[in-house]
C-alpha cells in the first residue's frame, strides 16, 4: 500500500507543483502500480465511443439535453482521461433546446478520424442524424449538418471502406419510430453528408437478442463487423455481427456478458486497437443515481470473433473485470481525471459544468482575476411547479460513489423571493438554500420526489440567518444518500436531518450544483458571488 501510494503521489508531483490539473481525490482508475480499476470514470459518460489517432485517444459520449453538449476527452493510455472540451456550445434548433428537453437531444454518438479530420455523427431521435466536424478534436467543431432527417434514428456509426466508399449503421428508438431492435446499414456519399440511396435492414434481434441498438462499425480481416448491445441496458449483453459483405447476411456471437460479476449491462461502447497492436474494449455500466459509468475491458481475437473481458470458462463469452493490467503504451503516463473542484479564477468556468438548457449570457458571469463566479437570480418561468423545467441550473456529474462537496457563496439579495443554494437534482431532488422573505435571509432546505410529473416542493427545514456569507455542504455516501448542511464560519457545520436518496433524471445520472432564482421580474436582480465549489473525499 505505501509503495503504491508513494507511486501516485510520484505520477501527481508535475501537475500538483505547476496547478495545471486538478486530480479528483474522491475517484482515480490508475493504480499507480501497472494496473487500474475499473470504472476508469465513475461518471456518467453514457454511451461512450472512442477513437485512436496515433498514441492519443478520444472519447466523446451522449450529452442529452445538457449544455454544452458532446464532451471530448483525450488520453494516452486508455485509464487516465482529461476533459479538454465539447463540440456543441448549444444545442440545435436553438428555440427547441433553449428550454430544458429532459432525455431529448444528443443521444449515442460516434467519433471517427478520415482524412485528417474528426467526424462526429451523432442522433436526436426527434430530428434525425447530425455530422460536426474539426481538424482538432478540442475544436472548434463545425455547426453540424443533418445528415438524415427522420424521428426515432438513433446510433449512428459510420465505416469508411478500403475502396473510398462511405456507409452508416444505425438503429431505431421504439418511443418514437414505433419501430425498434433491428440494425440499418446505408451508403453515403464521399463526404459523409448525405444518405444516399435505400438502407438495408441487415440485422433482426427480436428472436434472440431484444432492444438490439447502439451499433458500431468496423472492418478487421476482411470481415464487416457491428458490435452491438442487446436485452436492454440494465440487462443485456455484447453482440458481435460479422459478415464478409457489407449488407450481410450477418453471422452474430454474444462476446461479452454480465456472467458471475457485478457489472451489470454491460452495454454499448467502443473497439480499440492500440499502437502496440493490443485490443480494448470501453463501455458502459449503468448505476443508476451514478449514471452510465465507463468501463474498460481487455479484449482479444479468437477464430475472427472478439472475446471482450476475461472468458474464465472458455466459452468464448467474456466477463467484465474489475481490475487489469493497463493498456501496453511504450510508457507511463501522469495521473488525470476529469474536473470536480472549481476556485473560479479563471475567465470560464471549469469544463465539469453544464446547464439544463441552452445559456444566456444573463445567467451568469466569470469574474475574472476576481475570483468568484456570480449568479443571477433569474426569474422563475411562469407556471413552474418545481426545478424540473428550470434551465438555468448550474450542475456537475457525480465523480464517484462516496463524496463531498463544499461551496463558499455569497448572497447579495435585492428583493423578497430571491433564492440560491446547493442541489442534487434529478427526477427526486433537494437543495439547501438562503432565501429573502419578508426582508429577512433564511436557510431552508427543500425535497422535491417525483419532479418529472410535476411532484410538489416540500419545505423540510426553517431557519433565519443573519449575514449574507454562508457555506453549504453535501455528503453522498454509498447509496446515493445525501445529507446537507451549512456553516457560517466553516468550523461548525449545523445538518438538515431530512436526507434524500438521490435518483437519475431523465437518461442520465443525479447532478450537483448550484442555482440561483426569484419570482417576478426586476430591473436588478440580486446574486451570489460563488468562491469556490470543492468536490472532496473528506468533511474538511
Amino acid at each position: 500500500m505505501v509503495s503504491r501510494i508513494f507511486t501516485i503521489l510520484v505520477l501527481l508531483f508535475p501537475f500538483v507543483c505547476s496547478g495545471q490539473q486538478n486530480i479528483s481525490e474522491v475517484w482515480i482508475a490508475d493504480n499507480g502500480d501497472g494496473t487500474y480499476k475499473n470504472p476508469i470514470i465513475h461518471a456518467d459518460y453514457s454511451d461512450p465511443d472512442v477513437v485512436r489517432v496515433g498514441d492519443d485517444y478520444y472519447m466523446t459520449a451522449s450529452s442529452f439535453n445538457c449544455v454544452p453538449g458532446l464532451p471530448i476527452l483525450h488520453s494516452n493510455d486508455l485509464v487516465n482521461w482529461e476533459l479538454i472540451g465539447y463540440a456543441l456550445k448549444k444545442l440545435i434548433p436553438e428555440d427547441v433546446f433553449n428550454i430544458p428537453q429532459h432525455g431529448n437531444g444528443i443521444w449515442a454518438p460516434c467519433i471517427r478520424y478520415y482524412n485528417n479530420e474528426f467526424f462526429i455523427y451523432y442522433p436526436d431521435p426527434d430530428f434525425g442524424i447530425y455530422l460536426t466536424k474539426a481538424k482538432n478534436a478540442a475544436g472548434p467543431w463545425s455547426d453540424p449538418v443533418l445528415v438524415k432527417t427522420g424521428t426515432g434514428l438513433i446510433d449512428p456509426s459510420p465505416l469508411f471502406d478500403d475502396d473510398g466508399k462511405v456507409y452508416l449503421t444505425f438503429a431505431f428508438a421504439g418511443s418514437r419510430a414505433g419501430v425498434k431492435s433491428v440494425l440499418m446499414v446505408g451508403e453515403l456519399n464521399s463526404e459523409g453528408t448525405e444518405i444516399t440511396g435505400n438502407e438495408v435492414m441487415v440485422f433482426d434481434g427480436h428472436e434472440n437478442h431484444p432492444t438490439v441498438e447502439g451499433p458500431k462499425f468496423y472492418k478487421r480481416n476482411g470481415y464487416y463487423y457491428i458490435f452491438a448491445p442487446a436485452g436492454g441496458v440494465t440487462n443485456g449483453w455484447q453482440l458481435a455481427l460479422r459478415s464478409k459483405n457489407i449488407y450481410g447476411p450477418y453471422e452474430e456471437k454474444i462476446v461479452m456478458a454480465q456472467g458471475n460479476t457485478e457489472i451489470n449491462g454491460p452495454h454499448q461502447g467502443a473497439w480499440i486497437n492500440t499502437s502496440t497492436e493490443e485490443d480494448w474494449f470501453i463501455h458502459f455500466q449503468d448505476k443508476e443515481a451514478y449514471g452510465r459509468i465507463v468501463h474498460l475491458q481487455p479484449m482479444k481475437w479468437v477464430n475472427d470473433w472478439p472475446v471482450i473481458g476475461t472468458d474464465l470458462n472458455v466459452d468464448g463469452i467474456g466477463e467484465p473485470v474489475l481490475t487489469f493490467k493497463k493498456p501496453n503504451v511504450d510508457k507511463s503516463f501522469p495521473i488525470n481525471t476529469p474536473p470536480e473542484s472549481d476556485e473560479f479564477n479563471g475567465s470560464s468556468l471549469g469544463l465539469q459544468w453544464q446547464w439544463h438548457a441552452n445559456p444566456d449570457m444573463k445567467w451568469g458571469f466569470s469574474s475574472g482575476n476576481l475570483g468568484f463566479y456570480r449568479l443571477n437570480c433569474v426569474p422563475k418561468p411562469e407556471g413552474a411547479k418545481n426545478l424540473w423545467n428550470i434551465p438555468n441550473l448550474l450542475l456537475q456529474k457525480f465523480p464517484a460513489e462516496e463524496f463531498t462537496v463544499t461551496t463558499k457563496l455569497t448572497f447579495n439579495s435585492r428583493t423578497d423571493n430571491e433564492e440560491t443554494g446547493l442541489l442534487v437534482m434529478g427526477e427526486d431532488y433537494q437543495y439547501i438554500s438562503l432565501k429573502k422573505e419578508n426582508g429577512q435571509l433564511k436557510i431552508r432546505s427543500v425535497q422535491c420526489k417525483n419532479a418529472r410529473n410535476e411532484g410538489f416542493e416540500q419545505e423540510v427545514f426553517s431557519e433565519d440567518f443573519e449575514g449574507n456569507e454562508i457555506y453549504f455542504r453535501v455528503k453522498i455516501e454509498k447509496g446515493a444518500v445525501c445529507s446537507f448542511s451549512y456553516s457560517n464560519d466553516r468550523k461548525h457545520f449545523i445538518p438538515v436531518n431530512e436526507k434524500l436518496t438521490a435518483k437519475p433524471g431523465r437518461w442520465i445520472g443525479a447532478k450537483v450544483g448550484l442555482f440561483a432564482l426569484r419570482e417576478g421580474i426586476t430591473n436588478d436582480s440580486g446574486t451570489v458571488d460563488i468562491d469556490w465549489f470543492r468536490v472532496e473525499k473528506d468533511e474538511r
